[in-house]
């Protein structure tokens, strides 16, 4: 399995971009699927969340300037991001929970994304 992340870059403040992340290989289904971001000295943190069922969850930090959302069919992820600041500067990685089937059984855990630069100038 792996998850394929784009779609960052440099932006001016208050400026939008969008990341897109796709989950590839022999999936049988994927539970929560969502975005993560690790600024420099920073630890990673949980920015949106998305449920199978399409039940979100946002970090105060991006309620009402992001938004996440996913397509089933081609298990992707996106996130819609608006209104840019210049602390939303970071690396932002996707992670998706998912089941596959292995030799003794179906297995479920996190696999990461690659990550993807997103940078917010003043």
């Amino acid at each position: 399995v792996q998850l394929q992340a784009s779609g960052g870059g440099l932006v001016q403040a208050g400026g939008s971009l969008r990341l897109s992340c796709a989950a590839s290989g022999s999936i049988l289904r994927i539970n929560d699927m969502g975005w993560y971001r690790q600024a420099p000295g920073n630890q990673r943190e949980s920015v949106a969340v998305i449920s199978s069922g399409g039940i979100t969850n946002y970090a105060d930090s991006v309620k009402g300037r992001f938004t996440v959302s996913r397509d089933n069919y081609r298990n992707t992820v996106l996130l819609q991001m608006s209104s840019l600041k210049v602390e939303d500067t970071a690396v932002y990685y996707c992670n998706a929970e998912i089941t596959t089937a292995e030799t003794l059984g179906l297995m479920t855990r996190g696999y990461w994304g690659q990550g993807t630069q997103v940078t917010v100038s003043s």
